[in-house]
């Protein structure tokens, strides 16, 4: 099956009211477009990455209460799980579309990641473009400019994830769900696989010890 894109009507699966219409929509429309990225991006993760990557979606099976306001697909070298690994993301929130890499408060060796980050910062700021985006925490849509990673928001950065357990470090793009991209499959699997080139060397940093 050729992957076509995101619609309108897949980011309005965030607005509908209650938990068990909006997982309803969620699982008609939108997990299985997440099936078909995970299958068509699978070996050019491995090529890259050097190793088999697995393929997780999102299920929101803890979920009893509150509708979950995004989803996912994550690709792991673990076959069994993919949140305590150092990972890939591409997800939908009302509002965007995000592509990226992943090391969330799972994961037991985010200090290892901090100290190679801090090493080896200057290298790896120069390597990213300026429209990328930091995220902290990967339950808000929020992100930091990478432009704006610097001085004490990146010590406060590097610090949480060297201290804190549940910390989290997660960086690609976020796009517009009006950016015409995101309705252009081909044109998004193309983007997709040169954001994941482009952060390939924070998951090296994330598995180094």
């Amino acid at each position: 099956m050729t992957f076509t894109g995101f619609t309108a009507e897949d980011f309005d699966v965030f607005t509908i009211d209650g938990l068990e219409p909006r997982m309803e929509a969620l699982i008609e429309r939108v997990r299985p477009k997440l099936h078909e990225l995970g299958s068509a991006l699978s070996p050019a993760l491995t090529t890259l990455c050097g190793e088999e990557m697995f393929t997780h979606v999102a299920k929101h099976a803890r979920r009893t209460v509150h509708a979950p306001n995004d989803t996912w697909v994550a690709w792991a070298n673990n076959k069994k799980g993919y949140k305590a690994h150092p990972h890939f993301q591409v997800g939908l929130w009302s509002t965007h579309l995000f592509v990226q890499f992943a090391l969330i408060y799972e994961s037991p060796n985010k200090s290892i990641f901090a100290a190679n980050l801090e090493q080896q910062w200057d290298e790896v700021a120069s390597s990213l473009p300026p429209h990328y985006v930091w995220s902290l925490d990967h339950m808000k849509p929020e992100g930091i400019p990478h432009t704006e990673l610097q001085g004490e928001t990146l010590e406060q950065l590097l610090l949480k994830l060297k201290t804190i357990k549940k910390s989290e470090a997660l960086c690609g793009i976020h796009l517009n769900r009006h950016d015409p991209i995101v309705q252009d499959g081909p044109r998004l699997l193309a983007e997709i696989e040169r954001v994941f080139e482009t952060v390939m060397p924070l998951y090296r940093l994330a598995q180094q010890n």
